[in-house]
């Protein structure tokens, strides 16, 4: 079984076929889905989605793309969504120096502020970066982000990366950015994750992976990123996709604090 650890349930390309969506993610194992808030409004659809299904969670927070939309009472309305039962991490958060959507410096502002709200919450984060490795990983030490500890979702970054979150206690989730043709450098870093840290994702309706590229990615597709990582992951000694799904659900299961 396995547990599709980010995916943007409430995103509109699913409104036509969300139903059906989950039912092929369960035909396909997937037996957990975690859905992720962008901002206010993607936040509380994630907690409506949450009470609507019960083996869906949901993450609130702030997307660095969005955080130049933060008005006077959103952290107060994310503190009142927090106490949902069904929330299990706050993000995703963090930088974005690709697009610059918002503006750097207030990026960095608003980072470290949910920062300080997710530790005042006791929820995990989930961190994302582009363009901001230096930036991210300085950031996370000085607010002390530890604490309540993370995943970096849908991690794309180098070698380096990799070694300071992993040495921060942070998870790393992979996507299906890991099939694609030119992700040799991804791949090779898959290799050297410790078994305890990997996640799987899909960040759907995002990043399909091969062999699906070019349609929108659903949660069913989680199941090509477990048998590439189980592919990559064997180097002599047999690792089935089961034992991948397996290990990377557990995994979730202790980051998220899932039964």
């Amino acid at each position: 079984m396995l547990i599709d650890s980010h995916a943007h349930l409430d995103d509109a390309r699913f409104d036509g076929d969300r139903e059906a969506v989950i039912a092929r993610a369960q035909q396909a194992g997937v037996e957990t889905f975690v859905t992720i808030g962008c901002d206010l409004a993607t936040s509380r659809a994630a907690v409506e989605l949450a009470d609507r299904y019960p083996f869906v969670y949901a993450t609130i927070g702030v997307h660095p793309h969005e955080v130049k939309q933060i008005g006077d009472d959103w952290y107060d309305e994310l503190r009142r969504l927090a106490k949902h039962p069904k929330v299990v991490a706050y993000g995703e958060i963090g930088l974005d120096y690709h697009y610059n959507y918002s503006p750097p410096k207030l990026q960095r502002d608003r980072f470290r502020e949910q920062i300080v709200l997710a530790r005042e919450l006791g929820l995990p984060i989930i961190v994302h970066t582009r363009e901001a490795q230096e930036d991210t990983i300085t950031i996370l030490k000085e607010e002390q982000a530890q604490k309540v500890g993370g995943v970096f979702h849908c991690f794309s970054g180098d070698a380096w990366l990799a070694k300071d979150a992993l040495d921060l206690g942070f998870f790393l989730s992979f996507s299906g950015v890991i099939t694609f043709q030119n992700a040799t450098m991804l791949r090779d870093i898959v290799k050297t994750v410790p078994m305890d840290r990997l996640l799987v994702e899909t960040d759907c309706p995002y990043l399909t992976p091969v062999p699906h590229r070019g349609k929108r990615n659903e949660p069913a597709y989680v199941r090509h990123v477990a048998e590439k990582i189980a592919e990559l992951k064997a180097e002599g000694t047999a690792v089935t996709v089961e034992e991948i799904g397996h290990i990377t659900s557990q995994n979730a299961r202790r980051l998220f604090k899932i039964p």
